[in-house]
């Protein structure tokens, strides 16, 4: 089992912030995954900026979403809170 998004925050350069239910957080480098399909749609920065927590993962205001696994999975993982 994987641990749930509990919050997210956009940083610069298509980054993000996020925590998770058990208690670590991590940053998420999203520009690797923007010349894939959907993705390219976040490259612009204010969509990219639209981004909530969903059940257990993220969202972005235009439908494109990530497998809650994949974010715990890719996040590197920070002290930050």
């Amino acid at each position: 089992m994987y641990p749930s998004v509990t919050k997210v925050e956009p940083r610069k350069n298509h980054q993000l912030y996020i925590e998770f239910d058990n208690n670590e957080c991590g940053i998420l480098d999203v520009k690797p995954y923007l010349n894939f399909g959907v993705f390219s749609k976040l490259r612009d920065e204010a969509v990219f900026s639209n981004v909530r927590v969903s059940f257990d993962t993220i969202e972005w205001s235009n439908g494109v979403d990530l497998d809650p696994h994949f974010v715990y999975e890719k996040c590197i993982k920070c002290a930050e809170s």
